[in-house]
């Protein structure tokens, strides 16, 4: 009551923030005039002046005003299209770094080039954000003619580049692409052995657009490179053959809510007798087990034309939020195995983590992030938890009119369908065009069967025909057109009304499902209404939608049959309607909660990959590591001193036989030399530095026999593998870590506390064993001619798997790895005379 009070007297927070930006617009259209009356090449020159004023000292906030107006003069020149005064209002927000929420059709294409221009000017570089290939290179060629006129370079990352085209879109000034490419190129960079071969810059600014698709619905989601691991068995095609036999309540529950499955105590004893195991839950059957689990979700919990399709013998995985196929993804931990044995198609080899982020962490890398959506006020508290990103919602150029009418829900899914069917029959007499929203595959083509029944003409878009989105939603809005379409929808394409539609009254949209997620079924709303259009929506809903059945709950049950509602008629009732939405709200909840574990846990990872990523980059940027392999070696001899040194005891007492062993393990020579004179009085301390500087004098004449320039080099190298191959493995120990830390949660513990914690204890023993291994390699390793150290950059290729976010392709491409050639046949750098396989290198 307080709070509304307060907000009648003094406006909202998004009323303040956009009385706020009103000064500002007015002093940018008070500029039009004086632009208007430039010629091209003085409007072309203002670049150069905006440059000068930067460097001098001005503010990006200083020269924003004309800046805006600048460009969109030259928009209105160069495109025909004038920026509307809430597109500059847009263009403030995005430059803030905050969301901008503008209606669907109100040109956020457009309004992105405003801060976009002015941040290129500091020459740090500009990445706009698309959710597919095909936006990326249509707004690089669109918007790429705004920019070139003003004399900024423009360039767009797509899938199939190779890294040199790559290197040269970074290198422009703003730079279009997917979530996925910018993202797996930060991790491609981050497993390169060469400075010259990294192609991403610093990320300093980024407009992600559709902001809600990319840091939301695909933040559950993480990027993942990974290798071949090991080969597939004959496993998974002997649990598949099984798993048909079980039956559902009795050998194995299924939670739909939480979305798992898991076998029953008669299912375990079952199991046993088939594959003739005393104990199921025996260590020794813990990959049995594994892959009946997998097994049993494979066949319970995913559905084929809903979460995946099969397609010229793949199993291809199908967005949930977006509908759009995901070439190349492929679910972890032996799923996706389990889903090919189910269908019968050859099963692929497991792959084994080499590097990987969330979205949330990759985009909190940039020193400025902004985003706009059609959709975002509802997930304003998570942006800004997550992102520290808040939502302004724009008001649009022209009222919106479009008529949203209530939902119609009905008992049973048939007679939802052909409430929906009759309302298109009677719309497309009319010649209404009507786009129809529906959550899968599967309903998508059963609709259409239906429709076809009904001799009404009817385009589809899914994914199994997702090349067609542009053409299909573009000519979605003409006389008589009715489209089915999956969650995909066409964003990022506007539906333009065909001539004579708009007294037709516009295009009318109908939903045949409410999504889990509100934002989705405004999304699909969007798509009507656009630019003060006429327009309207309708969803159709029943008891056995899936969102009702699971998260409903019994209540709606118990009052269906009170009413007693006849077959066909629908239900008109407040406790349905506010049924749904609570139910919406507990989806999102868990959803958010998802998205918030998943970034817990990566946020542990985020700050090892941050210190392994560093030590990368300043290796690849050839930093002298001389003082570093110096304190590793250091280190190295304090370990052996602690282990077998004790101040409390004389040192001839000591177990000299174990020191001189361990110093011929970790430093490859003989300490010699250790007579009465030198024990006398020796401390952990003293011990320390014996071993030390006897060390660098082996170390000092490898050195000397390879010379400095190539022996840095050398150093370079065996940092760069040795941290890469012990990074693989710990990256494969905190996968496991991560599956099995739900279990502590039994025994009363924080699952997350105890992940934190033994992850550290991890990384720091890996941390350990990648200076013990540097250390190590380089006392035993000598290369036969100091030339051939250019060899060892030479690159071998190997095929890597891409996976994650959207439904961008990620096929395996092959990535340069360093091979490492050792000679044993070199004199031995001890100094003895011999070869180094007749020596040290024994």
């Amino acid at each position: 009551m307080i709070g509304q009070f307060l907000t009648k007297i003094f406006g909202s927070k998004n009323e303040r923030e956009l009385k706020i930006l009103q000064p500002a617009v007015q002093l940018i259209n008070s500029l039009e005039p004086e632009m208007r009356a430039l010629s091209d090449d003085e409007l072309m020159a203002k670049t150069g002046y905006f440059k000068e004023q930067n460097e001098n000292g001005a503010t990006l906030g200083d020269i924003l005003p004309e800046v805006f107006a600048t460009v969109r003069e030259a928009s209105r020149r160069v495109l025909k299209m004038r920026h509307f005064d809430v597109q500059l209002i847009g263009g403030m927000v995005l430059n803030s770094g905050n969301i901008a929420e503008m209606k669907t059709g109100e040109g956020k294409t457009l309004a992105a080039t405003l801060p976009a221009y002015l941040n290129a000017l500091t020459g740090k570089g500009v990445h706009i954000v698309t959710v597919n290939d095909y936006l990326a290179r249509r707004d690089t060629e669109w918007m790429g003619q705004l920019y070139n006129f003003l004399g900024l370079s423009v360039g767009s990352i797509l899938h199939e580049m190779d890294d040199a085209e790559r290197k040269e879109a970074y290198a422009s000034d703003i730079t279009y692409g997917t979530n996925n490419e910018f993202g797996f190129d930060y991790l491609r960079d981050n497993m390169k052995f060469d400075i010259e071969s990294l192609v991403q810059p610093m990320l300093n600014f980024a407009i992600v657009d559709e902001v809600d698709s990319i840091l939301i619905d695909e933040a559950r989601t993480p990027l993942i490179i990974s290798g071949a691991a090991e080969k597939s068995t004959d496993l998974y095609y002997q649990i598949n053959r099984i798993i048909p036999r079980l039956k559902r309540d009795i050998d194995y529950a299924i939670d739909e809510k939480a979305r798992s499955s898991m076998l029953t105590d008669e299912g375990v004893v079952n199991l046993e007798k088939i594959f003739k195991v005393n104990n199921l839950y025996d260590p020794n059957h813990i990959e049995l087990l594994h892959h009946i689990n997998q097994g049993l979700k494979a066949h319970s919990l995913f559905k084929r034309d809903v979460d995946y399709i099969v397609k010229e013998g793949e199993v291809i995985i199908v967005d949930e939020f977006t509908g759009r196929l995901m070439p190349g993804r492929r679910y972890s931990e032996g799923l996706h195995q389990a889903l090919e044995a189910k269908e019968g198609v050859k099963i692929e080899n497991e792959n084994q983590t080499l590097a990987t982020i969330t979205f949330q962490n990759y985009f909190r890398m940039y020193d400025k992030l902004s985003g706009m959506t059609g959709t975002a006020d509802t997930e304003a508290g998570e942006f800004k938890k997550i992102y520290d990103l808040d939502v302004v919602v724009i008001p649009t150029h022209q009222e919106m009119i479009r008529n949203d009418y209530p939902d119609q829900i009905y008992k049973t899914r048939k007679e939802k369908y052909n409430a929906a069917m009759d309302e298109i029959v009677k719309l497309h007499k009319k010649g209404q065009p009507v786009l129809v929203g529906t959550v899968s595959i599967d309903v998508s083509e059963d609709f259409s069967e239906k429709l076809k029944k009904r001799g009404i003409k009817h385009t589809v878009l899914n994914a199994k025909n997702h090349e067609k989105e542009a053409e299909i939603i573009s000519m979605a809005g003409q006389k008589g057109a009715v489209t089915i379409s999956t969650n995909m929808a066409g964003r990022g394409t506007d539906i333009v009304l065909g001539e004579g539609v708009a007294d037709l009254g516009g295009l009318h949209i109908i939903g045949t499902e409410r999504h889990e997620s509100r934002r989705i079924d405004n999304q699909l709303r969007g798509r009507s209404g656009r630019q003060g259009d006429l327009g309207s929506s309708r969803f159709y809903l029943s008891l056995e939608d899936d969102l009702l059945r699971i998260f409903g709950g019994d209540r709606i049950t118990k009052v269906m049959e009170k009413l007693g509602m006849e077959e066909g008629e629908p239900i008109e009732h407040n406790l349905i309607s506010r049924a749904i939405e609570n139910a919406q709200a507990k989806v999102e909840g868990r959803n958010f909660d998802i998205r918030k574990q998943l970034i817990e846990y990566d946020d542990v990872m985020n700050q090892q990959r941050e210190v392994i990523y560093k030590q990368r980059r300043e290796a690849l940027e050839g930093k002298n590591l001389k003082d570093a392999i110096k304190d590793m070696i250091y280190d190295q001899s304090e370990i052996i001193a602690g282990n077998f040194a004790d101040n409390k005891t004389f040192s001839e007492e000591w177990d000299w036989d174990g020191i001189k062993k361990m110093v011929r393990k970790k430093f490859h020579f003989n300490l010699n030399g250790i007579d009465d004179d030198t024990m006398d009085g020796l401390t952990i301390e003293g011990l320390t530095e014996l071993i030390y500087e006897s060390s660098m004098g082996i170390y000092k004449i490898r050195e000397s026999i390879i010379g400095e320039e190539d022996f840095r080099t050398f150093e370079r190298i065996v940092m760069l593998q040795t941290v890469d191959k012990l990074w693989k493995d710990h990256l494969l120990s905190m996968d496991h870590l991560k599956e099995g830390i739900g279990l502590r949660g039994y025994a009363q513990q924080d699952p997350l506390i105890i992940y934190k914690k033994e992850g550290f204890e991890m990384f720091r023993e890996m941390i350990s064993r990648v200076k013990e291994e540097i250390v190590g390699l380089l006392f035993r390793i000598r290369i036969e001619q100091p030339e051939r150290i250019d060899d060892l950059k030479r690159p071998k290729e190997q095929d890597l798997v891409f996976s994650g976010g959207d439904g961008s392709e990620t096929k395996k491409m092959p990535v340069k790895r360093a091979e490492r050639k050792i000679s044993r046949n070199a004199p031995c750098p001890c100094g003895s005379g011999k070869k180094y396989k007749k020596c040290c290198g024994k």
